[in-house]
């Protein structure tokens, strides 16, 4: 039953009214990870008024925590993030059924505790667990909401929603592990978490209302330091992936290509500058062989005279994201779209494509 006076504020929004909020009520999704970015998913659905709420995690709150998972408080320390979260909810609104699960998701797993819910969101930091999540989904038939976050950049999306792009759609392999560098390693601005899980519950609120437009094959990115966000398009109706040239983000038009693409290429003549854009300290772990480390993506305009205008330059970072940011900088420099490659998969697609041509350390 729907506590009139406790929704009033969503009840009165013509897109949502009585009717809204009782889908809300009686909707059912669940979390995986009640972390950086669990945190403010549960937070603003629990408000939202959703009438059940599952969360998978097995990991216990820690101090370093608490920067930016803020459903936790210190004195939380060391019991189940479950749990926590399950107070905190049970304080906010005790009407809403909250299901603690102190598990990880497995594959073993995976399909029992997935299945009976309506949305699945990832709150997780595990690139394999999401690859394990789209599997689960699109055998379910069950839509999940995407959300990452590396230093001051987020990605949301919105996976097999009604047939849609799926995860492995917008990312087909998955990297090798010690390309994929931990919060501990990369460290996280903590106040993006809370952006980018504000908008995945966003995201789940449309999708349960029915209203808007969910971003099913579009994957939003976020750049906190310049306060930018572009929306890319993957995929098509039929969720076949997509292969173009040229991408479009905004209306600035620049090449894609993959690794596959780009090695033949290469070996057809062609002769990019080759540049990383990540950070010194990622290329100093793993780095491409015949690309040259550049600079961080968000410190290229500082090296712009050193790069030549009218040839081709390929650029690259850890999975295609950072690169495109570089991208849009030079052509808001004045660089020809024409001359510019954005590497899609990074680093990790070509150590999937040619493994011998990333060295290690």
């Amino acid at each position: 039953m729907v506590d009139i006076q406790r929704h009033s504020r969503h009840i009165a929004l013509p897109n949502v009214g009585l009717d809204g909020q009782t889908r809300l009520s009686n909707s059912s999704v669940v979390c995986v990870g009640a972390g950086g970015l669990g945190s403010p998913v549960i937070q603003y659905l629990a408000g939202a008024g959703i009438g059940k709420i599952t969360v998978i995690d097995d990991d216990k709150v820690n101090i370093s925590n608490l920067q930016r998972q803020v459903i936790h408080r210190t004195s939380d320390i060391g019991i189940s993030k479950s749990l926590s979260a399950n107070r905190f909810v049970n304080d906010l609104d005790p009407g809403i059924n909250f299901v603690p699960i102190l598990e990880r998701l497995t594959e073993k797993n995976g399909e029992a505790l997935l299945t009976g819910h309506d949305i699945i969101i990832d709150g997780t930091d595990n690139i394999k667990t999401r690859y394990l999540i789209d599997d689960v989904s699109i055998k379910l038939g069950i839509p999940w909401v995407y959300g990452s976050v590396y230093r001051f950049e987020g990605q949301i999306s919105v996976f097999n929603l009604n047939g849609g792009p799926s995860y492995v759609d917008l990312f087909p392999e998955e990297p090798p592990e010690e390309l994929i560098p931990s919060c501990a390693e990369a460290g996280v601005f903590g106040a993006l978490t809370g952006i980018i899980g504000s908008l995945q519950a966003t995201e789940v609120i449309k999708i349960i209302l029915k209203i808007g437009i969910p971003l099913s094959g579009r994957l939003l990115v976020y750049d906190a330091l310049e306060h930018r966000q572009r929306i890319l398009k993957f995929g098509n109706p039929e969720n076949e992936q997509v292969q173009e040239p040229i991408a479009l983000a905004g209306e600035i038009m620049f090449h894609r290509i993959n690794a596959s693409q780009a090695i033949a290429k290469m070996n057809d003549g062609w002769n990019p500058k080759f540049f990383d854009v990540r950070t010194e300290a990622e290329n100093k772990q793993a780095r491409i062989s015949n690309a040259e480390y550049l600079c961080p993506h968000d410190e290229i305009l500082s090296v712009v005279g050193d790069l030549p205008k009218g040839e081709d330059i390929l650029l690259h970072c850890g999975a295609g994201v950072r690169s495109e940011m570089a991208i849009n900088q030079l052509i808001s420099a004045g660089f020809n779209p024409e001359n510019l490659y954005n590497l899609e998969g990074g680093i990790m697609g070509w150590a999937q494509e040619n493994p011998n041509g990333v060295i290690q350390g």
